[in-house]
């Protein structure tokens, strides 16, 4: 089956510089192409040179907001460089009141000015959201947004939510995190998404799966890109789908979003 992850952090420090060696055992398992997100102007040089390595790759640029107090005062000017001058999405961008200690101010005016630039330039966005989803829903209809759509990212938000968000033009990836027994909620809400609105995403190194379901263990215990085969497995049992069937599904969906 030809794979495909919606969302990652290959160029994370607890890789270890092994970046190479992940990317065969990727290949391996029928990876065939990757959306890596910067979430701070200190690593989006790092994804830019993944991606002149690797054609796999597809570099995003973005500020997380966990990250947006180390902003520079370039920073827009950074950014709009970096999609100047790669075929590139937008993000890892979002809003977030769940992380303890974080301050919500600026948080907006940071995506949202993230946000024009994936609309102006028709870009994918890449999207977090944690506790603030009443408050997205309504920046989002207030646009401007990309025509091709946008990602909500590891999508944990109500069920009741997927059908207005997908009418503004949402996909929604489904982690590997999401398998273990106390995420019913999540999986309950994946079962709302539209076949057409689908994607799978491993958020390597982050959201491992439970470890009966790790493919590739790594020494430093964090979650291996090439994990994404046990996703599409324990996604396709969640959905009650064929891995075939899922796999053909994503496949499209990946490509209308973020291009060939």
């Amino acid at each position: 089956m030809r794979l495909f992850d919606a969302h990652n952090h290959l160029q994370d420090d607890r890789f270890g510089g092994r970046q190479d060696e992940l990317m065969a055992d990727c290949a391996a398992v029928g990876l065939c192409r990757m959306v890596v997100n910067g979430t701070r102007e200190s690593d989006w040089p790092t994804v830019a040179t993944l991606a002149k390595r690797h054609d796999c790759v597809m570099p995003s640029f973005g500020l997380h907001p966990w990250f947006i107090l180390d902003r520079s005062t370039e920073w827009v000017a950074k950014l709009e460089q970096q999609l100047d001058a790669w075929p590139s999405a937008v993000g890892e961008i979002g809003l977030d009141r769940w992380k303890p200690g974080l301050d919500y101010d600026g948080q907006e005016a940071v995506f949202t000015t993230q946000l024009r630039q994936a609309a102006d330039r028709n870009l994918p966005a890449s999207i977090h959201c944690l506790k603030s989803w009443g408050r997205l829903h309504e920046l989002l209809r207030a646009g401007p947004l990309p025509r091709r759509g946008f990602l909500l990212h590891s999508y944990g938000g109500p069920a009741e939510m997927v059908e207005p968000l997908a009418k503004l033009g949402a996909y929604f990836s489904f982690p590997g995190a999401f398998t273990h027994e106390r995420k019913t909620r999540q999986r309950d809400a994946f079962r709302r998404v539209p076949a057409d609105r689908l994607l799978i995403e491993t958020d390597a190194p982050d959201q491992p799966l439970p470890e009966d379901r790790v493919n590739h263990p790594l020494r430093q215990a964090v979650n291996h890109p090439a994990n994404i085969a046990a996703v599409y497995e324990a996604a396709a049992e969640t959905l009650d789908q064929s891995a075939g069937d899922l796999a053909k599904c994503v496949e499209e969906n990946f490509v209308r979003l973020f291009g060939d």
